[in-house]
């Protein structure tokens, strides 16, 4: 087959030509057919070139139409949508028109000859369900842009450029696209389609080659991206390329395992996609793999049953707009009381006992003889310092963990009271003492005391009983008094802890020099926290010790402190004493990806928990003082206590280099990065003492309560919910045991029947911490109770270019060897953030009129969507998601 000049009057002739010409032809590969042209005329002047391929008596023809400095297509006769998408990237408008052209030629001739070739093979049905999602991908871009997104690049390009070129080395940052490595890939294809051999483009160039990665068409994608794997342009791509490209798009994903196995991932896909060992793949083979590739039957959001959702679509779950403003503010005022009664009735009774003693105390003085010297400023102060001997007391109440777990767990209280609350409340209590702390202290020093030293003698004759007969010459008499320093000491130190409580000082936010920045950290806070027992004596020093009352019945500050300081004394004890006896035995260690370290220890004799629940550790090698808490991985069920530790601090920093010495590396079939298993090693580990205190009650502890539930974490919060999920998975076990007949018929029954657990973290690495877990659910719960669900936000929403190649071996390896190429798991991962509206309505139309519990833990970021999505929901629909946040 050849193609030639076709000149009127002749069919196809092979010498005869006008004027001045000259035959260049290309042949292919020796099974494949070949392909021609003949041109007339010289490059000076106007010149029609025709090309011709023949494959099964079946012609294609193309004329061009050759200019001093351009190249258009006049003419295509026979072929389709495809041949006229090649014959379109012969025209250009490049000076070198000649090497241009004939670079073009050979490459459009070589597609030409792959499009023939490939013709013999059935053409893919991009109708079947899995084409859809195929369509709809190989995106280059993360957002979607449209033709206006060419100004920011123009501009960018006039910022850029060099001598009016754009270096291959800012392509990324001009086309705004992350990976610099990924986008050198995509410059190099496109440059290569276009015979551009120079390391810069110039705008125009820049135009075409940001007109062709927006192009919607699945073809115009797909013909990028197979130019990019197929360096040498020959139409084939070799395992070699494979294995390049799997690594460069591990690499722009931050999947560093996939990344070391990309040899065996290539062989994998050469496996799949050439059967004949004939060492290379081709275009309509990626094709295939792309467009019947299996569905991820563990979507969130695929809704089998049409019925349930065309009824859940048609309760309006988008907000209607409410155009009167006083019906609007009604509707959100009811939507806030019905969302947040418990609080409210709350801080309500505390701000009215508060305003209650202020007033007491304020009308008291008004009616006594200092009143007329010092007015109200002494009410002022007096009216403060009642409030603030209330809220001392009770700001211990929330932090008596012992109480609040006993109260939650034994009684129906939870109902009305927000336990949930209890950190929430200390901190509006520490506001009010410090509101307290201002006026009281304010009061007194920039206003009684003045007054008083000013006062004339006449004026201060009924003051002699309280300050002396004697009338204080200076500012300073009051202050050295005892009265005066124990104020002062005590506003020094509760400055100090306020400040150090602060989430920038206590987690490490500013960007401090290294000197101040030692003072900070959680060690810090808690150090600085536990001043308040020097705090509490000076505050009963101060309060005995009064100017205006000398009468011990009025002296009353030890009045309000004797029960909630006993009852915290006793709860430390209790600590103490619980704490001493429960030294735990270090069983296993592991120290996983994400800086995390799993320990998992014995559990003591009679430790009852409920999953959801957290410890305080304690290790004395590091500090004999210092409690924090963890929560507990492990379930109820299980014969060890387990828990993993993110290093976040100074405290668990050394925890996990302490035990780091202790560990090897692991064996080929375990996870992690280092291991020790003390419970079969021969050698005696010296190993940390740890002590434990609690169970205490947390959110998550609630789950009972409810036939399904959405549990959600990101990072390392999902650890009191996996410890949820395997017990869920236990009670799977303990009804197989009892349809066995080998358990107790007569055990509890378990209230949840449906679970569906969403993890999100960015580093594939952290998917090692509960590898087991994970497995062990795909192994053990057949009927489907628990739904898992893994995303890893560093790689590509599916349908990007740059996730497309890990997407196929995703499909690929699960399909064959049943485990995910990124969590290391059964349970395959999806890529990106959640959709969360989806992600919920994919539970209420699966439970319609049923109360769902969603569970959180996890950055503050995410709490007030996934509460307002469950507040529209339960109004919604007729499922009713309860929302619960837990303190991390």
């Amino acid at each position: 087959m050849e193609g030639q000049e076709n000149k009127p009057g002749d069919s196809w002739s092979d010498t005869e030509s006008t004027g001045s010409s000259k035959r260049v032809a290309f042949s292919g590969p020796l099974t494949g057919p070949s392909v021609a042209y003949k041109r007339t005329s010289s490059y000076s002047s106007s010149t029609r070139s025709t090309m011709r391929i023949k494959d099964d008596d079946q012609y294609v023809e193309i004329t061009l139409d050759v200019r001093d400095d351009t190249v258009s297509v006049q003419n295509i006769k026979g072929g389709d949508s495809e041949t006229a998408m090649l014959a379109s990237r012969l025209e250009t408008k490049r000076p070198t028109l000649g090497s241009q052209l004939s670079f073009k030629l050979k490459q459009v001739s070589q597609e030409l000859k792959r499009m023939t070739s490939s013709k013999s093979f059935n053409r893919i049905d991009r109708t079947k369900s899995g084409a859809s999602r195929a369509l709809n991908g190989l995106r280059f871009m993360t957002k979607s842009v449209g033709s206006e997104a060419w100004s920011e690049i123009d501009n960018r390009f006039n910022e850029l450029a060099i001598n009016g070129e754009l270096p291959k080395s800012l392509f990324a940052r001009c086309i705004g696209m992350e990976s610099s490595e990924f986008a050198g890939e995509l410059f190099d294809a496109l440059a290569r389609r276009r015979g551009i051999t120079s390391t810069s483009i110039t705008k125009g160039e820049l135009r075409e080659f940001w007109e062709q990665i927006i192009d919607e068409s699945f073809d115009a994608r797909l013909q990028i991206f197979f130019d990019m794997v197929d360096k040498n342009a020959d139409g084939r791509i070799t395992g070699k390329e494979v294995k390049e490209i799997i690594a460069l798009s591990a690499s722009a994903n931050k999947l560093s395992k996939i990344q070391e196995d990309a040899e065996e991932y290539a062989a994998l896909i050469m496996e799949e996609l050439d059967p004949d060992n004939l060492g290379y793949i081709e275009l309509y083979n990626l094709e295939m793999l792309l467009l019947q590739a299996p569905n991820q039957a563990s979507a969130p959001n695929r809704v089998t049953d049409s019925r349930v959702l065309s009824q859940l679509l048609s309760q309006k779950l988008v907000p209607t707009k409410e155009h009167n403003p006083i019906k609007r503010a009604y509707r959100s005022l009811r939507y806030f009381v019905e969302d947040n009664w418990k609080r409210i009735w709350v801080i309500s009774l505390w701000l009215a006992i508060c305003a209650a003693l202020f007033a007491w105390k304020f009308i008291q003085y008004r009616q006594r003889a200092v009143f007329h010297i010092m007015g109200y400023c002494v009410t002022t102060a007096k009216g403060a310092a009642e409030t603030l001997k209330f809220n001392m007391a009770i700001i211990l109440l929330p932090v008596c963990r012992n109480t609040i777990t006993w109260l939650r767990s034994k009684t129906k209280l939870g109902g009305v009271v927000p336990f949930d609350d209890n950190v929430n409340f200390h901190k509006v209590i520490a506001v009010g003492i410090a509101i307290g702390v201002v006026l009281h202290a304010g009061a007194h020093l920039t206003c009684d005391f003045p007054k008083l030293l000013h006062a004339t003698d006449a004026e201060y004759e009924p003051m002699k009983p309280f300050f002396g007969d004697v009338r204080p010459n200076n500012y300073w008499w009051f202050v050295k008094g005892t009265e005066g320093w124990t104020g002062v000491v005590m506003v020094v130190l509760m400055i100090i802890a306020f400040t150090l409580a602060q989430p920038w000082f206590r987690r490490n936010r500013l960007n401090l020099p290294k000197t101040i920045k030692r003072l900070t950290g959680f060690n810090a806070f808690w150090y600085s926290h536990h001043l308040f027992v020097i705090v509490y004596v000076l505050f009963i020093i101060h309060g005995y010790y009064l100017y205006l009352s000398k009468e011990w019945y009025k002296k009353t500050t030890w009045m309000y402190l004797a029960v909630p300081v006993l009852l915290y004394a006793c709860e430390r004890l209790i600590r103490a004493f619980r704490s001493g006896y429960k030294t735990v035995r270090i069983l296993k260690v592991a120290v996983y990806p994400g800086n995390v370290l799993a320990l998992q220890m014995s559990k003591p004799q009679g430790f009852k928990y409920t999953s959801g629940q957290y410890i305080y550790v304690n290790c004395s090698v590091i500090s004999p003082f210092q409690w924090h808490p963890f929560s507990i991985t492990s379930a109820p069920g299980d014969d060890y206590l387990s828990i993993h530790i993110r290093t976040a601090g100074d405290w668990t920093l050394q925890l996990k280099n302490i035990f780091s010495k202790i560990c090897q590396p692991p064996s080929v079939d375990q996870s992690g990065l280092l291991r020790a298993d003390i419970r079969q090693s021969n050698n005696k580990i010296r190993l940390p003492r740890l002590l434990i205190d609690g169970p205490y009650g947390a959110p998550a502890q609630d789950y009972k309560q409810y036939d399904v539930l959405l549990l959600v974490g990101l990072g390392i919060g999902a650890t009191p919910l996996i410890s949820i999920v395997k017990d869920v998975l236990n009670n799977i076990k303990d009804l197989k045991d009892i349809e066995n007949g080998v358990a107790d018929k007569n055990s509890k029954p378990f209230v949840t029947k449906r679970a569906y657990f969403y993890w999100v973290t960015r580093e594939q690495g952290s998917f090692e911490w509960f590898r087991g877990v994970m497995d062990e659910v795909a192994e053990n719960d057949r009927d489907r109770v628990i739904e898992l669900h893994n995303y890893c936000t560093s790689v590509y929403e599916e349908g990007d270019a740059r996730s497309a190649l890990i997407t196929m071996l995703q499909d690929l390896n699960h399909a064959k060897n049943g485990v995910d190429i990124v969590s290391g798991t059964r349970v395959k991962t999806h890529f990106a953030r959640p959709n969360w509206r989806n992600v919920l309505k994919h539970v209420a139309v699966n439970h319609p009129d049923q109360r769902v519990g969603v569970f959180y833990c996890g950055a503050q970021g995410l709490v007030g969507e996934l509460r307002r999505l469950s507040q529209d929901f339960s109004r919604k629909t007729t499922t009713k998601f309860d929302f619960h946040k837990e303190n991390f």
